[in-house]
């Protein structure tokens, strides 16, 4: 009985270590992939070449992108909010916040992760305005500025999934962070008017 139980460990270890030389693959496809600890930095310095070649302004984030995992690299003077969102104050401004109903006049320069600009107010010749809390805004752009004050500068980083719906008819591309660099120019207060059948805000 014992010569069998001998005769079985002989057998199963030489099946063990055929096994092992035959095929190599099965051990090692077990184990994690290391990433290059240099694939980071790689990523990072052709980023920040983009965005000189794109003349990205002053302190401007860096994206280190690896299919759509995305890390963002600031400085410490940028504050990231449980929402996933990222903004950087230059001025603080003067007042109160707006409030939802109230009309925001801003201006704004939009840029994609290379630092591209993709939109500017200054380059259409008028600031925009909007009612807080219509759902008008993307919900990372409103985020951004409900606590900003007239005056204020703002650099707001906005996620994926804080940003509008992506398509051929935005400038917004799938899965990118879009960063916009805000000027809270005034908030005024709105009333609804009334005229026969038609209804509207007058702002002031």
């Amino acid at each position: 009985m014992l010569h069998c139980d001998d005769n079985l460990r002989r057998r199963l270890l030489l099946f063990i270590s055929l096994s092992a030389s035959l095929f190599p693959s099965l051990s090692s496809s077990a184990k994690t992939k290391v990433k290059n600890p240099y694939d980071e930095r790689r990523l990072l310095e052709q980023n920040k070449r983009r965005q000189r070649e794109n003349n990205a302004p002053e302190d401007f984030p860096n994206f280190i992108r690896e299919g759509f995992e995305v890390k963002v690299v600031t400085t410490e003077k940028y504050i990231k909010c449980d929402s996933g969102l990222v903004y950087r104050d230059f001025e603080v401004g003067k007042g109160d916040c707006p409030k939802a109903g109230q009309q925001v006049t801003f201006n704004y320069v939009g840029y994609n992760e290379s630092g591209r600009r993709i939109d500017s107010t200054y380059l259409q010749g008028a600031p925009a305005r909007i009612r807080m809390g219509t759902n008008v805004l993307v919900p990372g752009f409103e985020e951004g500025i409900k606590d900003m004050k007239a005056g204020g500068k703002r650099r707001i980083i906005i996620p994926p999934e804080l940003g509008p719906p992506v398509g051929p008819s935005t400038f917004f591309s799938a899965k990118q962070f879009e960063v916009f660099d805000v000027e809270l120019v005034s908030i005024q207060d709105c009333k609804r008017r009334t005229i026969g059948f038609y209804s509207d805000f007058v702002c002031e």
